[in-house]
């Protein structure tokens, strides 16, 4: 617990490592248990030798490098360097805390809040509907618009993101939103881009149709796939012929529709969808079920 009159720190400086051994970093952290695997990396849990601090383990067996002013770095860790926030606990991003760069290999050593989920943990929850879960998940999509325009002000394009890479921490009595997974991401730039996006049922339509895509659009395209799923427990598309030519098979109110056009440039910016948000929010009722209140929320009823 911080002390209220206490300035929040900063968090500890990124120890950057240029393909030291594998024994340098058994020496500092200690491998637990696997957490998850995905097309990019593997994670594990594991803690700081000298504080017993919890962390995870993630492998990248791909590598992107980046320009820096002296030497290269490998993209996902100047990404997560430009997220880094100015001061402790202040995050909507999951902290880089060190990285070692071994051979083939790139470890990155990142947070791990404590106690959390996953959006599709919290779909699959039991207490997903109950009056009393509902004050503690009642801002969750507003905080994740207000992430994701945050991530883009730094100049960075996650291109990924769904359910599976968004964090809630439940520990608190106000949730509080995550974005994890930058594997895939890539520096944000006004012009398109032309190599694929992240996973199939949350990638937008012009890539399957054109071969390229703009950044700003495919995130509120990203976005409005979650913003989908955490309404009706499932996804609004199953493969790319769906993605590319059909609407969605449930009633959906016409501010979340839009979200999913099938045009980029008729889909809303992310300050107009922030907005919007904000609104439903300021107007929602305090002692409603989640659920309901995320149908109000979008306006929906």
């Amino acid at each position: 617990q911080k002390n209220p009159g206490k300035e929040a720190e900063r968090p500890p400086p990124v120890t950057n490592l240029f393909f030291v051994s594998a024994d340098a970093f058994e020496d500092r952290y200690e491998q637990e248990e696997l957490l998850g695997e995905g097309g990019f990396g593997t994670v594990f849990a594991g803690h700081r030798r000298d504080n017993n601090l919890i962390l995870p383990r993630t492998h990248r067996l791909g590598r992107a490098m980046l320009e820096g002013e002296m030497r290269t770095v490998p993209l996902e860790v100047a990404l997560m360097l430009k997220l880094r926030p100015a001061a402790e606990g202040t995050s909507t991003v999951v902290t880089l805390l060190d990285w070692y760069d071994i051979d083939l290999e790139l470890i990155l050593v990142l947070e791990r809040p404590v106690p959390c989920m996953d959006l599709v943990e919290f779909i699959n929850s039991k207490d997903y509907s109950l009056p009393e879960h509902e004050a503690k998940v009642r801002n969750h999509n507003k905080q994740l618009v207000e992430a994701l325009i945050e991530v883009h002000s730094r100049g960075v394009f996650h291109r990924d993101i769904k359910l599976d890479n968004i964090l809630i921490e439940t520990g608190s009595d106000v949730p509080r939103v995550r974005l994890i997974d930058f594997g895939r991401g890539t520096l944000l730039s006004e012009g398109t881009y032309s190599t694929a996006q992240g996973t199939v049922v949350y990638t937008s339509p012009e890539w399957f149709l054109h071969r390229c895509y703009s950044a700003e659009p495919t995130t509120v395209w990203q976005l409005g796939v979650v913003l989908f799923a955490l309404l009706h427990g499932r996804l609004p598309f199953r493969g790319r012929h769906q993605v590319s030519f059909e609407d969605p098979d449930i009633k959906c109110n016409a501010f979340l529709l839009s979200c999913l056009e099938k045009s980029p440039e008729d889909r809303p910016t992310l300050e107009e969808l922030n907005t919007a948000v904000a609104a439903a929010a300021s107007n929602c009722p305090r002692r409603l079920p989640t659920l309901l209140w995320s149908l109000v929320f979008l306006n929906i009823i």
